[in-house]
């Protein structure tokens, strides 16, 4: 016999629901055509019981964006970490993976990113200065950029992170069989990039990053 379910992990499983089912819905629409109501009832539950999750449904739309970006982060993080998966093309092939594994939540994420509610649209910049901001931290390790300035760091990540979230688009607007061709270009680009970096000489009156 299974143990029955507790309150929490029930409420916790209705939250879930609410957010697979906005998704669902968010296939091919954005968020601000979403009713409260057609949400609710993906998940089985009245209009009413909605708020006991979520405030609104901009509150709903912040975690999503949230969900999404945090799992991206986490597989880079994980690859930065790995010595063996630390170049470009591995870095890319974890965004291929991640983006054919989650299309729903990168499509809501390309789509809201420069329009819609302006709730989300602030939260998505938020998560992007969070993942740029660790990029830029992680560079400041490499010992060939120990000198540069904080500032410097910073460019060269939210350069980086551009080239990710060009391709996440390219790639949601790519046919499987084609996306090597994404992949390739993508990879050309964090290249061009990392020699600019090796040439780049940071300006001694700026504070060296710590």
């Amino acid at each position: 016999m299974t143990a029955p379910e507790s309150r929490a992990e029930r409420k916790e499983r209705t939250r879930a629901a609410l957010l697979d089912g906005a998704l669902d819905l968010l296939a091919d629409r954005s968020l601000a055509s979403l009713s409260l109501r057609e949400v609710a009832r993906t998940a089985g539950i009245v209009p009413t019981a909605f708020y006991r999750h979520f405030a609104s449904m901009d509150e709903l739309g912040v975690a999503l964006v949230e969900d999404g970006m945090r799992m991206l982060r986490r597989m880079l993080r994980e690859a930065r970490r790995d010595g063996a998966a630390r170049d470009a093309r591995a870095s890319l092939e974890i965004l291929v993976r991640q983006v054919r594994a989650n299309e729903g939540q990168f499509r809501f994420l390309s789509r809201e990113r420069y329009g819609g509610v302006a709730e989300v649209r602030r939260a998505i910049a938020s998560e992007l200065r969070l993942f740029s901001s660790e990029l830029s931290t992680d560079l400041g390790r490499i010992p060939a950029l120990t000198q540069w300035s904080g500032a410097d760091l910073d460019m060269a990540a939210d350069l980086i992170v551009g080239v990710m979230m060009t391709t996440v688009v390219d790639l949601l607007e790519t046919e499987r069989r084609d996306e090597a061709a994404v992949v390739d270009r993508a990879e050309r680009q964090l290249r061009l990039i990392m020699v600019g970096m090796a040439g780049w000489r940071p300006r001694p009156t700026e504070p060296a990053k710590q």
